[in-house]
Order: C-alpha cells, then structure tokens, then sequence
C-alpha cells in the first residue's frame, strides 16, 4: 500500500511536471475512455521510475479516472449545486476504502451521518465523521460547517462491526452495548474535563485544586491569565485523553480527543503556548493518529502541523536545545520526540514521492533510535534498586545508558519533586491562611481568593485592592436587588441593562465602584465577581423543596464525581509520561520505509 501511493506520487509529479492533463485528449476520448497514448506515456514513466510497466499503467489509468469522475463532478455542482465528498472508510473495509457521496450542503451534519451509514453499511449512533480536521457538528448544516464541494471526509467506528462476527443475535447484541459504552465513556470523558475546567476557572486559585496544576519542564505551576484558563485546562485534559487511547492503540476514539485538543489550544495565545511543549507533542500525535489509522492523506496539512511542531521545539528547547540543557541539564528524553517527529516527516515525504527527503529524514530517525536503544538487563538492574521501569527507561535515556548516573539522577529527581511539593504545599497553607483572614474580616471567599491571585499572594497588596477595599463585608446587610434609579444610571452610561443589575449586587448598590468594575472588564463582571453576584441574589432560607430535592441533587453529584474520576484515572502521575517509549513500533515501522526508499535508491543507481 505504501510503495503504491509513492508511485501514484511520483507519477502525479512527472504529469505536473510534463503539463500533461489525463482527463484531456489523447489521453481521454470523447466517451470519457482511455486513449491509446496512455500506453505510451506509461512506458516512458515505467522506464524512468524502473518499474513494471503494467503497474504503472494500472496506476495511470487509476489517477486517470479519479480526473475524470472530479471534473465531471465539478461540471455537476456547477449545474444543480449537489456537491461531492470524498469518503475515506475504516480499515476494516478492505475493498474500495475510499468512495465518493454525492450530497447538497444545506443538509446537516446527522442527516448525512445517516447518508453515509445506509450507503456504506455501518450502524449510524457508533460512528464519527471529521471533515477539515474536525468532528462532524450533527446539528447544524454543512455550508455553516465549511463543508464544500471535494472535501475529504474520514469516518471512525467507536468499535469494529465485522459482518462475518455478526452470527446471533447475542453477538450483535453485545456489539451494540460495547458501542454505547464507547459513546457514553466519550461524553463523561467530555463532561469530567467541563467540570474541571470550570472548577478551576470559578476557583480561581490553581493551588486550591492540586490535580489541575499546569506545571513548566522543572515542575513548577505556571501563572496563567484567568481568561485563558479554561481553554488551556480543556486542551490539556482532551489531549491526555486522547494519548490514553493512543497507548491502548484505540486510534478511532483517540482522534476526535486530540482534535478537541487542537481546538481548544488554538484559542490560547502564542507566547503561552510557546512556553511548553504540550501543542508540538500534540501536532505529532494528531499525525501519528491518522498514519496509525492509514488514512495520512486525509490529513492534507500533515506537512504543516509537522513544521509547527519543529517551531514549537526550537521556541520551548532553544536553538540546539541549549534552554532545554539549562532547565534539566540534559536532553536525552526528549529526542523521543524527535524521533518522532523524523520518522513521520520521514513518512509524509515518501508519500508523497520524494525519495531522497524520505530516506534523510528516515536515517535521521534510524540514528536516533541507535541513541535510545536501552539493554534490558539495565532496565532490570535499576528496577532491582526499587526504581519503575518507566523511571529506569528516562532515567538512562537522561544519562546515556550509564546505570550508576541513571540512579543518581533518579534519586536527585525524586527529591527535587518532593521538595517543589512541599513548597507549593507550603504557599497553599500560606494562601488559604490569607483567604481565611480575609473572611474573618466579612469578605466572600471568592473576592479574597480574586484579590490575593491579583496580588500574588500578598495580603497588604490584597487589602490595598480598590474594589476589596471599598466593598462592604458580606457581615454587613444586603441589598437583595438594586433600585432600578441605579441600574438606570450605569444603563445611561452605556452599560448592558443585566451587567449593571449583577455589578450593583456584588458593590451593594455603589454605582462608583460598579461602574470602574464594568469598565476595566470590558462591559463585564469577571468569572469569580459574577459568581458572588449570583450568591448575593440568593437566599439562605431552606424550604421543604430544597430537602425534597437532596436525592437528586446527590445522584447529580455522584455522576459528576465518576465523570472526574473517570478522566483523572488517564492523567499519568508522572509528569515525564510524554517521553516514555519503549520504541517497538518506531522501530518496526522506520525498518518498512527504510527498505521502500532503499529499494527506490537501487533502482535509481540500476539506471
């Protein structure tokens, strides 16, 4: 499959190259048949390539009807606006994987789920569509979808459905269970990963909940802007989601989580993700998810997320790695990484039809993996002295396979987490004594915790605050709702009618300080003020309906807990999980595409 793409590539070349269009005459007749010049055209190209001249007309005559059908596609959307879509099938399908859909764009994202489960025989609810790098939004159109005439369309099973394991009806039974579960387990995946990001967003304070923490390559918590929080929270826990399925090799679940992923990091800014290396580990796994699921030509800017990754490196390791050398003293972990990334550039330029890159790259990869071999029997000596095997495997990578240096750095390792433990420990009994202070003097919880993050955990910085400051304590009364006089006053000066009721709430009807607050934000109250608005609007009174409802509350909060469970038990606790491979797929697959270019380069010294 592989040497038939590179020679469908090559080929695609020398017709580029030679301007010459198959879907014209002499090539094509005026009944849409081949010419008798793709004969000779073939073995020209064959006597080139070294090749069979058979197989390169067959493959001819393959890039030939494709041309065909495309622009007798095109002239149809043209005349009655009923688009194609190219759809690429799981690999299961062995047959003709990949099939073109006709269908008008106004229709949406279910009804052609449907369309492409009764046409190619899949059960509609277990499966996923991505077009254009994204999930397939059932409920809005197509066109508001960017869906366009030729796109490519991927589809993924939430589990195989083989006709031929289909044999009673207690079989396909289980099928359909085994398939809801995978559905089920990827909405509480998705709703475990809400409830984090949301906590963390109204907690305001990273420190208040530990398992959220977004630490830098030493460790240590990284300061982020509330505003980007939730996103950066949202694309980290999807794409360790997503790498928990990659390392159970259940690439069509992993997918659309590292998809997500992407989504959500492309709404951070530059700068913080270039202090990381999380979206260039993130660029390689999308890619290695499509090669794992041999559909890599569905993903036209692989080339491009690729050289995005290879930034990404040189922006968070510096030139020559010389960052990474000062933060860890070593960068022997991370040219995992790198072999990586070779190793699908290595994959990418093959398919496409450039040998000579291909092999480059491949031999780069090949090199790398020499580097990173580790003998077993060190592996066993370090995990003998009580270390895991993955410590054992990052810790001789770290020191180039020396098991005395490997120990010691694991033990330096150890103590130097356990110390930045203590530490941020230590600045979180610090803070919460602050927090508590800052209630005992009557302030909310969540405008002492806003106040000390502004302040960088400063107490007299936190007091010095204007709107902490001037605020009245929650001890004093409330005033349940504020006169509409008021809500007038900040209406006239511009303010949303909504945002000017919940400001006069949190300053207890200061029309000054609700105002300064309106404006600094934009017009808005931030995240941790709207919610002491919405407190300050309720009442503390219990009712017969409130315990009436305790039953239902608590199962909503027992399903909320499995959700975050259900995510934290896939966020690896070691913090260097990334890194860790043992390298026997890499390994199995550079030795493939190390033989097809070698095989490649034969034939061009033959000639």
């Amino acid at each position: 499959m592989a040497q038939k793409k590179y020679l469908q590539s090559k080929l695609t070349q020398f017709l580029r190259e030679d301007k010459i269009q198959l879907w014209k005459p002499p090539y094509t007749d005026e009944n849409k048949e081949v010419g008798l010049a793709l004969k000779d055209l073939a073995k020209k190209y064959s006597d080139k390539l070294e090749c069979c001249e058979n197989e390169v007309e067959k493959v001819m005559e393959e890039i030939r009807c494709k041309a065909v059908e495309r622009g007798t596609g095109n002239e149809h959307y043209k005349t009655t606006g009923i688009a194609t879509i190219e759809v690429f099938l799981p690999p299961r399908v062995k047959k003709d994987r990949k099939s073109l859909l006709e269908t008008r764009l106004h229709i949406t994202g279910r009804e052609l789920r449907s369309k492409i489960a009764e046409t190619f025989g899949f059960q509609e609810n277990y499966i996923k569509i991505v077009i254009n790098k994204k999930q397939l939004q059932l409920g809005e159109t197509l066109k508001e979808q960017g869906v366009t005439h030729n796109v490519k369309a991927m589809v993924l099973e939430l589990k195989q459905s083989e006709e031929d394991v289909r044999k009673t009806f207690q079989v396909e039974e289980e099928k359909q269970n085994e398939a809801k579960l995978e559905e089920k387990r990827i909405q509480r995946t998705k709703r475990g990963l809400e409830i984090l990001a949301e906590r963390a967003e109204m907690v305001v304070d990273p420190e208040a909940t530990p398992y959220l923490d977004i630490a830098n390559q030493t460790g240590r918590s990284i300061r982020i802007p509330p505003s980007e929080r939730k996103a950066l929270m949202l694309a980290m826990g999807y794409h360790e989601k997503g790498r928990a399925f990659l390392k159970r090799k259940e690439y069509g679940i992993a997918l659309p989580c590292l998809l997500d992923a992407d989504k959500y990091f492309c709404e951070c800014c530059r700068e913080l993700l270039d202090t990381v290396d999380n979206y260039a580990v993130l660029q390689l796994d999308i890619v290695w998810c499509y090669f794992r699921l041999g559909q890599l030509e569905c993903l036209d800017d692989a080339e491009k997320k690729l050289k995005l990754a290879q930034e990404c490196f040189r922006k968070c390791y510096g030139e020559n790695h010389q960052r990474l050398l000062h933060i860890k003293g070593n960068c022997g972990k991370e040219k995992v990484l790198f072999l990586r990334l070779y190793l699908l550039q290595g994959i990418r330029n093959y398919h496409s039809g450039n040998g000579e890159e291909a092999y480059e790259y491949l031999n780069k990869a090949c090199q790398l993996l020499k580097e990173l071999y580790i003998d077993p029997s060190k592996v066993h000596s370090l995990m003998q002295l009580g270390f895991s095997a993955q410590e054992a495997r990052l810790g001789l990578r770290a020191c180039d396979g020396n098991v005395d240096h490997a120990a010691v750095h694991i033990t330096n390792r150890r103590e130097e987490l356990d110390q930045i433990k203590k530490e941020e420990r230590e600045k979180k009994r610090r803070r919460l004594e602050n927090i508590n202070h800052l209630k005992g003097m009557g302030y909310s919880p969540r405008a002492a915790r806003q106040a000390l993050h502004q302040a960088s955990g400063n107490l007299e910085e936190a007091l010095k605050m204007w709107w902490l400051n001037d605020s009245v304590p929650e001890s004093n009364n409330r005033q349940q709702s504020p006169s509409q006089e008021k809500i007038d006053q900040l209406v006239y000066m511009g303010f949303d009618a909504v945002a000017a009721k919940a400001a006069l709430r949190v300053f207890r009807g200061n029309v000054q300080l609700a105002a300064q607050t309106l404006v600094h934000n934009g017009g808005r109250l931030p995240p941790d003020l709207q919610l002491s608005a919405e407190d300050s609007s309720s009442t503390p009174s219990t009712s017969p309906s409130d315990s009436a409802g305790t039953s239902s509350a608590s199962t909503d909060e027992d399903m909320e807990t499995e959700a975050v469970n259900e995510v934290l038990e896939d966020i690896p606790e070691h913090e260097e999980d990334y890194l860790d491979s043992t390298l026997e797929d890499e390994e199995i697959i550079i030795a493939e595409y190390l033989s097809y270019v070698e095989n490649i380069k034969s034939a061009a010294k033959k000639n």
